[in-house]
């Protein structure tokens, strides 16, 4: 009965990550649009002017219409329905395996980044298409045809060209980016969380996670920006004969990158990330809390 009741409490959490997961991406998809223009601006081989968040969003409203802005929701929210729920479910149970002996900071760190790898693995094809998607009104704005009409468009065409491990383009800096998004995330809300309420600074409610999330985004975003900037390239480089292989690797994609626009492009979208990371934990971390309290789990 015992193992019935943690079955069924897993496959509850799998659920309630899903739901709060799809709230949080509908509710911050736009940004996360705008980060990933703003990171393949002025990409190696192309010399642009500088650009910022504010002129990428008014330049998408302008030439491509105001839902242009949710342009690749779809494998985005999909690719959540899997990430999300491997990563939050997997690290929690990894925590509490060994019971009431408390983890350090290190600890989640490395439970975090691990759950995010073996996550991002799983979900990266819907990944690869949704940056794909994100990628598709960049050719519009430079006066040249999209590559695809829509996601299963894409999902057909990267199969059809690149075959089907073309799916996991970019799976290595993907993979990177998600342990260290994951190591900041997971283990600086879980451990800002608890810190906030043992101090007794607030009660274990929406203040603690707003505070906890606020955190949480701003080490995830910092340690993983570079890494984000280097797997945004590699999945929207198209591997067809008539398409230039700009970057051979994603050391290449690094070292390019760095060569050609300066250290700081590995910061690319650095505010837009954090921007879209803050409002994403918040939305999810309060939606998911709130609905384990409704489901009577207890606290993550």
């Amino acid at each position: 009965m015992g193992g019935n009741k943690e079955q069924e409490k897993i496959h509850t959490k799998i659920v309630l990550t899903s739901l709060s997961a799809m709230v949080a991406e509908t509710t911050t998809f736009p940004i996360d649009l705008t980060k990933t223009r703003l990171q393949l601006h002025g990409e190696s081989l192309h010399s642009t002017r500088p650009t910022n968040a504010f002129r990428v969003v008014s330049q998408i409203i302008r030439i491509e219409g105001l839902l242009a802005l949710y342009k690749g929701l779809s494998p985005a929210i999909i690719r959540h329905l899997f990430y999300t729920p491997i990563r939050i479910v997997g690290y929690e149970y990894i925590r509490n395996a060994v019971p009431n002996v408390p983890l350090s900071l290190p600890g989640k760190a490395f439970i975090g980044g691990i759950s995010g790898v073996i996550a991002q693995v799983v979900a990266s094809p819907a990944d690869l298409v949704k940056v794909r998607m994100q990628a598709n009104g960049l050719q519009v704005s430079r006066g040249l045809q999209p590559r695809y009409t829509g996601s299963f468009d894409a999902l057909n065409k990267i199969i059809g060209t690149e075959g089907l491990g073309g799916l996991w383009r970019g799976v290595i800096p993907n993979v990177q980016r998600a342990f260290l998004v994951n190591m900041g995330e997971l283990a600086c809300y879980d451990h800002a969380k608890h810190f906030i309420i043992q101090s007794e600074i607030c009660d274990d409610n929406i203040y603690a996670h707003t505070l906890a999330s606020v955190m949480s985004g701003l080490s995830a975003t910092a340690l993983s920006c570079p890494a984000d900037v280097v797997k945004t390239r590699m999945m929207n480089q198209a591997a067809s004969k008539e398409a230039k292989v700009i970057y051979k690797n994603s050391y290449d994609c690094l070292m390019k990158t760095m060569k050609i626009e300066g250290l700081s492009a590995l910061w690319k979208g650095f505010f837009p990330t954090w921007a879209r990371l803050g409002p994403w934990q918040f939305v999810f971390w309060v939606s998911y809390e709130k609905l384990r309290y409704i489901a009577g789990l207890s606290s993550f």
